[in-house]
């Protein structure tokens, strides 16, 4: 079967990214990772046709596994009875020493662990980047705001 689309798709499955832009915005990110997915057929087919979203996605320990709650992976369209579940919980994969290592940060100071975005490599594999990050506060938020708004002016005033 020869789907326009799906040809298209895999020419430019380098450049696909799932970005959370809310967690830039909420959290203060100390640590960044880069972890495998544990994804069933569909669940990739979906991500490469850019159906997934991060909003309220987090990562959570079980049984010292690192997991992905809340990310959402459309059902696949040509998917059949087999289709994936969109919400469930997906296992991400680090090494013992990274997941030790993000455990004990987490346990210690009350930090939290956010997906920031989900990729597709070069080799088709998907691929999340998660943080390790401190919630900002109100006035956080608003110090952020103020020096982009800065910053955006002194690029105009420059290319002026």
């Amino acid at each position: 079967m020869n789907l326009p689309g799906i040809r298209k798709m895999k020419r430019q499955s380098g450049n696909i990214v799932i970005k959370n832009r809310k967690a830039s915005h909420d959290y203060e990110f100390l640590e960044k990772f880069t972890a495998g997915m544990v994804l069933t057929g569909t669940e990739i087919k979906s991500i490469r046709l850019g159906k997934a979203a991060l909003v309220d996605s987090y990562c959570f320990f079980s049984n010292s596994e690192l997991f992905i709650r809340g990310m959402h992976i459309a059902e696949y369209y040509w998917g059949n009875l087999n289709n994936h579940d969109p919400v469930r919980d997906r296992k991400l994969l680090l090494t013992k020493r990274e997941l030790r290592r993000i455990e004990r940060k987490v346990k210690e100071s009350g930090l939290t662990i956010i997906a920031t975005k989900v990729f597709i490599t070069g080799k088709g594999l998907a691929k999340a980047e998660i943080a390790i990050a401190r919630g900002k506060k109100e006035y956080d938020k608003r110090e952020t705001i103020k020096r982009r708004d800065s910053e955006r002016e002194l690029d105009r005033m420059m290319k002026k």
